[in-house]
C-alpha cells in the first residue's frame, strides 16, 4: 500500500510532553460504530469479564549516557541499545558529538568509562563499557546514572518523574529502548479491577526496538525494511489463548506490541510459543489469527504502527478517528491519551 494513505496532519501543539497527573487520568477515545470518549479508567470496566488481555512486561533501561570524551573534553551523548556481548559489556549504541565518534574515540561518564570499537555501515557504534565501581554491576549503574530515552518528540530533558511514569507497573523483563507506550495507562488498581471481574490478564515480552521511531521512507509500505524485535511468548500463554479462542471468548491485546508479538507466534493458525526476532509488518488486508481488541496509543504518521491499527479498523475509519480526536483536544503519542477499540472492525 501507498505510505501517503497514511498520512495526517499532527500538529505539535498536540504531542503530549509530560504524562497525565496520574496513571488511568488520560482521555480515551472508544472507537466502534461511533466514537465515544471516556477516561482511561474506564478500561477495566469495559473489557469483557470473560476475555484475555495480555500485556507487554518489557522493562525500559535506562540508556541514555551523557558525558565527555577523551581527551579535550567534548560533549557526547551515548545510546545504547542492545548488549553484543554481556560478558565483555559491549554494546551496540547511537551516539551524537560534536565531532564523528570514531574506532579508539575514549568517553567517559560519571562512574564509568567506554571504548569505542567500530563504527558500522548503518551508523550504529560498537561500544565497551566498563564501571568504575568494581561492586557496582553495569545494569546497576546504568539504573543510578543513565537517562530515561524519551522519545525524540518528547523535547525537554528527562526528570525524577520519567523514571517512573515512562515505565508501565507491570515492567519486569529489562531490554527495551522505549516503553510499550499503552500499558502506561494502567494502574495496579485497574490490573486488580480486571482480575476481580474474572478477566483473564497474561504476559508476554517484546523488547521494543529503535525502529519504532523510524518513520517510513519509502512510498510503497512494503518496502519499507521492516525493524526486527524479540519476542517472548511462553507455553502458558498459547494454552490460555488457544482455550479462549476455541471457547469463543474475545482476546485484547494492550498495545500494538502485544499484538505484533501475538500474530508473530500465531503464523500457523494458532499460537505457539515463541522466542526470537520477528519483523512481522500489518497493514489492512492482514488476516489477524490472535487478536479481538486493543487498547492504544495515538500514533504518528506515516508510521507502521497507524497501518497496524488500520487493519483492526479500517483506515478510512481510523483517520477519521484521528481527526475527530484532534478537533476534540486529545494529546498524542507517547505520553498522549488512549483509543480503545473494542473488536475489529474489518
Amino acid at each position: 500500500m501507498r505510505t501517503e494513505l497514511f498520512d495526517y496532519d499532527l500538529p505539535e501543539s498536540a504531542i503530549a510532553q509530560r504524562p497525565s497527573e496520574e496513571r488511568g487520568a488520560s482521555r480515551m477515545l472508544e472507537v466502534g460504530a461511533s466514537l465515544v470518549d471516556r477516561n482511561a479508567r474506564d478500561f477495566a470496566e469495559l473489557v469483557p469479564p470473560e476475555a484475555v488481555v495480555v500485556l507487554n512486561d518489557t522493562r525500559v533501561r535506562r540508556a541514555r549516557l551523557l558525558g565527555q570524551r577523551l581527551p579535550g573534553g567534548g560533549k557526547v551523548e551515548i545510546f545504547l541499545l542492545y548488549p553484543l556481548d554481556a560478558a565483555r559489556q559491549r554494546w551496540s549504541a547511537l551516539g551524537r558529538a560534536n565531532k564523528p565518534l570514531r574506532e579508539g574515540v575514549e568517553l567517559t561518564f560519571t562512574g564509568a568509562r567506554a571504548l569505542v570499537l567500530d563504527r558500522c555501515d548503518d551508523g550504529t557504534l560498537v561500544v565497551e563499557l566498563s564501571v568504575l565501581v568494581t561492586a557496582q554491576g553495569v545494569e546497576d549503574w546504568l539504573e543510578r546514572r543513565g537517562h530515561v530515552p524519551l522519545p525524540p518528540y518528547v523535547r525537554r530533558p528527562d526528570d525524577a518523574t520519567d523514571g517512573e511514569r515512562y515505565q508501565t507497573v507491570f515492567a519486569r523483563e529489562l531490554g527495551s529502548v522505549a516503553a510499550p507506550t499503552a500499558g502506561l495507562h494502567l494502574s495496579e488498581a485497574a490490573l486488580d479491577r480486571l482480575r476481580a471481574r474474572g478477566v483473564d490478564v497474561q504476559t508476554l515480552t517484546l523488547h521494543v526496538g529503535i525502529g519504532t521511531f523510524r518513520p517510513v521512507s519509502s512510498d510503497d509500505l512494503d518496502a519499507h525494511p521492516m525493524h526486527a524485535e524479540h519476542i517472548e511468548v511462553g507455553e502458558a500463554l498459547c494454552e490460555t489463548v488457544n482455550r479462549a479462542r476455541g471457547e469463543g471468548r474475545p482476546i485484547v491485546a494492550v498495545g500494538t506490541t502485544v499484538v505484533r508479538a501475538l500474530e508473530s507466534a500465531a503464523s500457523g493458525g494458532s499460537l505457539a510459543p515463541y522466542h526470537g526476532e520477528t519483523k512481522l509488518l500489518i497493514q489492512p488486508g492482514y488476516h489477524f489469527r490472535a487478536v479481538d481488541g486493543l487498547l492504544t496509543n495515538f500514533h504518528m504518521p506515516r508510521s507502521t504502527l497507524l497501518a497496524l491499527v488500520s487493519a483492526l479498523v479500517g483506515r478510512e475509519k481510523l483517520l477519521e478517528s484521528y481527526r475527530v480526536a484532534l478537533e476534540r483536544g486529545y494529546r498524542f503519542l507517547s505520553y498522549g491519551d488512549a483509543m480503545w477499540i473494542p473488536r475489529r472492525l474489518v
